[in-house]
C-alpha cells in the first residue's frame, strides 16, 4: 500500500485507506515566509502535524518545500486549494485521489449546479439534506420546515448560561511549536501578526472528539437563538467553535452531522439549534468548498463595485487600541488575541466596515486567511469576495450584507456604552456604521439600482436631508480608524 501524503489539514482518519496505511507528513517552512499568518494559527497547524506524527506508521519531513520531502511514490487526496493541487500535478509518482473532508461528492455538486442562473445557498441546502438524507423524515424535512432561521435571531441576553468548552492541556509538543516560532522570528525573519497565547482549539482527534462531545450535549441547545448575536467580552457565547478541528481534518463533517441530529432525534437538543447547526456545515461549508472549485479560477479578484482602497495599517496589524467604535474595537481585539471570532462578527462588523470603506476584495479575503485559525483559502474566497464584500455582483448572494448601526445594536450589547450613537449620521458621535451604509449606497447607487432587495435602502437615501454632509464626512475619514 502506498503511504498516504497528508496535508496539514486533512489530518483526521477519513483520509486514509485503512488504520494502519503508512502516512507521509510534510512540515514546510517555505508557507510562513509566503504570508504573515496570525501566531496562534501558526501554532494551531504546526501543533497538529507533530502531535499526527506520533502516530504509528507516520513519517513527518521536516523541510524548505514540499517537493524535497516527496523521494518515493505516494498517494494524496485531492488538496484544498489550486496552488497545492498544481503542485500535486506537477510532481512525479503523486497519485491524487477525489476530495475528501467534505459531505456532498463534486459530481453530485456540479450536477445540482448545472443550468442555474444563480447558486443560492438555501437551495443547495435543502438539496444535500434530501440527497444525504439528514434531518428528513421520509421525503419531508423534519418538522415540516427546512429553515428555522425566523427562530434563531434572537437578541443577546444578558449572558450566556452555558458552560465552557473543555480547556486545551499544552504538552511538550506545544512548546517546542512555541519555542521553533519564536525562533523562526528571531533568526529567519517569518513574520507573524496577532498575540501568542495559550492554545484554545484542538491540534488532536482526541481533544477535537471531546469539544464535539460537549458541544452537543452542553452548547447546542443554546446554539439556535442566538447564533446571530453578539456579546461583548464574550467571543464565544454558545457556538460550537469546532470549525479550527474540521477544517484540520481532525474531525468528519458528516460524524458532527449525525452527533447533531441524534442529540435531536434523543430529545436532548430542539430542532432549531439542530438545524441551524448543521445548515452551517451540510450547508454553508460544502456550498463555499464548492464554489471555490466551480467558480472560474479569476473569481478571487473580482471586484464589481470597484473597490481599490488598501487595508489601513490598523486593521491589517489587528490594532484594536487604536479604535474608538466599541463593537469594532472588541472583535478587533478578539482576532488579535484568539485569531477567531464567529461568523457574525465576521460578516456584520469585520466585513461590513471594509465593504462600507471600499477596501480591496481580495486584500480582505487575505486578510481573513491569514488572521483566522480556520481560514483557508477555499473558505475565504466565497466568503469574503461573494458573500462579505459582494465583489462577485451577487453570483453567489441576493444583496450585499452592508447594515448601519441599528443592526448592531439590535443584535448586539456593544453600543449603549459606545462614544458614537447608531442613530446619528453625521457629527463627532455619527456612528461609523451608521454613516458608512449610507455612503456605501451613495456610491454605489447605479450599480445596486436593479436589485429589488434594495429598492427600498434607496428609497430611504434620497430622504436624507444630510446626505451631501455624510458623503464629504466620510470621504474625510478616508482610513483614520473610527
Amino acid at each position: 500500500m502506498k503511504p498516504r501524503w497528508l496535508f496539514a489539514d486533512q489530518l483526521g482518519p477519513h483520509f486514509l485507506d485503512s488504520p494502519d496505511q503508512p502516512v507521509l507528513l510534510v512540515e514546510s517552512k517555505a508557507v510562513f515566509r509566503r504570508r504573515a499568518f496570525h501566531r496562534q494559527k501558526a501554532h494551531l497547524v504546526l501543533s497538529a502535524l507533530r502531535h499526527r506524527a506520533t502516530d504509528a506508521n507516520t513519517r513527518l519531513v521536516r523541510t524548505e518545500t514540499y517537493a524535497e520531502a516527496l523521494t518515493e511514490p505516494v498517494s494524496v487526496c485531492h488538496p484544498t486549494s489550486r496552488a497545492a493541487r498544481a503542485l500535486v500535478q506537477r510532481l512525479p509518482d503523486v497519485e491524487m485521489l477525489p476530495p475528501r473532508g467534505f459531505v456532498t461528492a463534486p459530481h453530485d455538486f456540479v450536477s445540482w449546479a448545472e443550468g442555474r442562473n444563480h447558486l443560492r445557498l438555501e437551495d443547495f441546502y435543502r438539496f444535500a439534506r434530501a440527497n444525504h438524507d439528514v434531518l428528513m423524515d421520509g421525503g419531508e424535512p423534519t418538522g415540516g420546515r427546512w429553515n428555522y432561521d425566523a427562530d434563531n435571531r434572537e437578541p443577546p441576553p444578558r449572558r450566556m448560561d452555558v458552560p465552557e468548552p473543555p480547556a486545551i492541556a499544552e504538552d511538550d509538543i506545544d512548546a517546542e511549536v512555541r519555542a521553533d516560532l519564536d525562533r523562526w522570528e528571531r533568526d529567519d525573519g517569518i513574520e507573524f501578526v496577532g498575540n501568542d497565547g495559550p492554545r484554545r482549539f484542538p491540534a488532536t482527534r482526541r481533544e477535537a472528539l471531546a469539544r464535539l462531545r460537549h458541544f452537543v450535549q452542553h452548547r447546542l441547545p443554546a446554539f439556535g437563538p442566538y447564533e446571530d448575536a453578539m456579546l461583548a467580552g464574550d467571543p464565544w457565547m454558545a457556538h460550537s467553535m469546532l470549525s479550527p478541528a474540521i477544517n484540520l481534518g481532525l474531525l468528519d463533517p458528516l460524524e458532527v452531522i449525525h452527533r447533531a441530529e441524534q442529540a435531536y432525534r434523543d430529545g436532548s437538543a430542539p430542532l432549531n439549534s439542530t438545524e441551524g447547526f448543521i445548515r452551517q456545515i451540510l450547508g454553508w461549508r460544502d456550498f463555499v468548498w464548492h464554489l471555490y472549485w466551480y467558480f472560474e479560477p479569476e473569481y478571487r479578484a473580482a471586484n464589481e463595485l470597484r473597490a481599490r482602497r488598501e487595508l489601513p495599517k490598523w486593521f491589517a496589524e489587528l490594532d484594536a487600541d487604536a479604535v474608538g467604535a466599541r463593537c469594532l474595537s472588541d472583535v478587533l481585539k478578539g482576532v488579535r488575541d484568539h485569531g477567531w471570532v464567529h461568523h457574525i462578527p465576521r460578516l456584520m462588523v469585520l466585513g461590513n466596515y471594509a465593504m462600507q470603506r471600499g477596501w480591496r476584495p481580495a486584500a480582505v479575503a487575505d486578510w481573513f486567511h491569514r488572521c483566522f485559525v480556520d481560514g483557508y483559502e477555499w473558505v475565504m474566497t466565497a466568503n469574503v469576495v461573494g458573500m462579505s464584500q459582494f465583489a462577485d455582483g451577487g453570483r453567489m448572494s441576493t444583496k450585499p450584507y452592508a447594515a448601519g448601526g441599528a443592526y448592531v445594536n439590535r443584535m448586539s450589547d456593544y453600543c449603549k456604552p459606545c462614544r458614537y450613537d447608531p442613530k446619528v449620521r453625521t457629527g463627532d458621535n455619527a456612528c461609523p456604521y451608521t454613516a458608512g451604509y449610507w455612503s456605501f449606497l451613495a456610491r454605489h447607487e447605479d450599480a445596486l439600482r436593479a436589485n429589488h432587495r434594495m429598492r427600498r435602502p434607496l428609497q430611504g437615501l434620497h430622504r436624507l436631508d444630510d446626505l451631501a454632509v455624510l458623503v464629504e464626512q466620510e470621504a474625510a475619514r478616508g482610513s483614520r480608524a473610527p
